[in-house]
């Protein structure tokens, strides 16, 4: 299992910085000064936190060229500002998992030992029993990730789920992902991958970061359900 970072600021393309300097160099007069502000991390920081950028990624017609790391973090730091979650490393840390999560092949949970991926969430709480330090935070980690991904993008079909065949609702899942993050916050290798900060923030607001989430989902994103639902959502084993 990888180990989500966020670090979609430091993974950012030519063709991030070309549509960068487009909109706010001819807002500013300047697209030499905007290039070279982008050098400097404080600076970058703030040029990222300008609503053109926002608006110009859903304005825009046709295919865009820019990266999903980009495209992401832009997005997700705008809808978190406005829910009160200001911690920028936050945003990048939940836009990597959108980026990550756009290929269906690195949503899957391989724990070492095990010759097929686990695509339940029962399985993987399981796992936990017989997981290995290590093995141990990198399951919570994902588990609170995958938490988070389908209340976040996924929320009715969880929802009509839950009410026509009485799988788990959107509470449960919250809970699930609460606590993943709380005890990943707590383990050793959250310090040594600086995720620590970042888990206590996901634990203590899932809430309302999974319904940033929602409204992003329900207004610009376009994810093909199908490919997920089944092996994400086919939960009713966790109860029996």
């Amino acid at each position: 299992m990888k180990v989500i970072q966020p670090n979609c600021r430091v993974q950012f393309t030519a063709a991030d910085i070309d549509f960068i300097v487009a909109n706010l160099g001819r807002k500013s007069g300047d697209g030499d000064c905007v290039t070279r502000l982008l050098s400097d991390p404080e600076s970058r920081d703030a040029i990222l936190d300008d609503e053109t950028l926002f608006h110009a990624l859903l304005e825009h017609r046709g295919c865009l060229g820019v990266s999903s790391h980009f495209y992401f973090y832009i997005l997700v730091r705008n809808v978190l500002r406005r829910t009160g979650i200001d911690d920028r490393v936050v945003a990048d840390y939940i836009a990597e998992i959108l980026a990550e999560y756009s290929n269906i092949e690195r949503t899957h949970c391989r724990v070492p030992g095990q010759p097929e991926p686990l695509n339940y969430f029962f399985e993987m709480l399981l796992a936990l029993q017989r997981a290995d330090d290590r093995n141990n935070f990198e399951l919570r980690a994902h588990i609170g990730n995958h938490a988070l991904f389908i209340t976040g993008v996924f929320p009715d079909r969880i929802r009509v789920r839950a009410e026509k065949r009485g799988f788990p609702d959107l509470r449960y899942f919250e809970g699930i992902g609460q606590s993943s993050f709380r005890i990943a916050s707590d383990h050793r290798l959250a310090e040594r991958y600086e995720l620590g900060p970042v888990f206590d923030t996901l634990a203590e607001r899932f809430g309302t970061a999974r319904k940033a989430l929602n409204d992003l989902s329900e207004r610009l994103l376009s994810w093909e359900d199908d490919r997920y639902a089944i092996p994400i959502l086919k939960s009713s084993k966790i109860l029996g």
